[in-house]
């Protein structure tokens, strides 16, 4: 995992810079924090887009990812899909994209992405990966519509060890264009958690790629959000390449669909409400692709589980 490399904050880096390079095209709006923190707004108070989004997306893989919107002709009702892949997606996805630090701040709420936290290393996470990132800059994407406030600038740079002006922030909310499709990017990022936390050896995971539905916004924070989710939950297709004993990618690939979850078949809006908003509460087993291939390559052999769920998609994205 290239230990003592600086390149997954250093690619963020360069693609945040060509951000604001192409604000104008991308319809963002970059601005200066008041501690010299870089803030890049691209669908808050600004209308960012789908390209927005794919950017965004790209810095929170690190760079380490390849991220496209692609027309899927097999699919009448939601014909738009966002297709990813990575040749290191343990790294891309786990390293860098999972929202796993928590920023929140009084009444601010946000979960922190992408590779600042890979220099950060606050969390239980990176005590499984080996990977230390030396950048003198870093990089943080955060669903949210509003930009960090003072007091968690001051904790990325205190955990990053870096100066608040050479931190950027990226953020764009659930509702927005540009939120819909880096959460939705995800849906290579979610297969990979679940494997980890089935105690899959993440070293054995060597390749990875998929899509799912790109669903239209919705102006309600709560239906955003579940729609994001369904997309995947109930339209999400990965396939992992890994190494090891064909049992095991068998096995991984029974345990791997969303269906598993005791909490599968009801739209995610409504499984929230159920929990009263405890994302905890929710079974971790449903957060995972609809359909999943796992393809053994030093045997040639691929497992394939589950399956797209039209009409859960049905009930969510309309």
């Amino acid at each position: 995992m290239k230990d003592g490399s600086a390149f997954l904050n250093d690619n963020a880096q360069r693609i945040a810079d060509g951000m604001i390079r192409d604000a104008e095209r991308l319809r963002i709006a970059v601005s200066k924090g008041p501690l010299g923190e870089t803030l890049i707004d691209a669908g808050s108070k600004s209308p960012g887009g789908i390209e927005a989004g794919l950017r965004m997306a790209e810095a929170a893989m690190g760079g380490l990812g390849s991220i496209a919107a692609v027309m899927d002709r097999a699919s009448e009702k939601w014909p738009f899909a966002l297709e990813v892949r990575s040749s290191q997606p343990v790294l891309a996805c786990l390293g860098s994209q999972y929202a796993g630090w928590n920023l929140s701040n009084d009444d601010y709420f946000a979960m922190g992405s992408g590779p600042a936290r890979a220099l950060a290393r606050v969390e239980a996470l990176f005590t499984t990966l080996t990977y230390r990132d030396t950048s003198s800059s870093a990089v943080l994407i955060l669903e949210t519509a509003e930009p960090p406030p003072m007091p968690v600038v001051e904790k990325v740079a205190k955990a990053t060890g870096l100066a608040a002006d050479k931190l950027t922030f990226l953020y764009a909310p659930t509702q927005s264009l540009a939120g819909t499709v880096q959460i939705v990017s995800r849906v290579l990022e979610v297969a990979l958690h679940k494997a980890n936390d089935l105690k899959f050896p993440l070293e054995n995971i060597v390749d990875g790629m998929a899509a799912a539905p790109i669903p239209a916004p919705h102006p309600d924070f709560l239906a955003a959000m579940g729609r994001t989710n369904d997309a995947i939950i109930y339209g999400g297709l990965v396939q992992l390449f890994v190494k090891g004993p064909v049992e095991a990618a068998m096995e991984l690939a029974d345990q791997l669909p969303s269906r598993v979850s005791r909490d599968y078949g009801q739209p995610f809006a409504d499984i929230f409400k159920q929990f009263k908003g405890d994302f905890y509460a929710i079974d971790p087993l449903l957060f995972s692709p609809a359909e999943v291939l796992v393809t053994a390559i030093e045997t040639g052999d691929t497992f394939r589980r589950g399956g797209r769920d039209a009409a859960m998609l049905e009930r969510s994205l309309g």
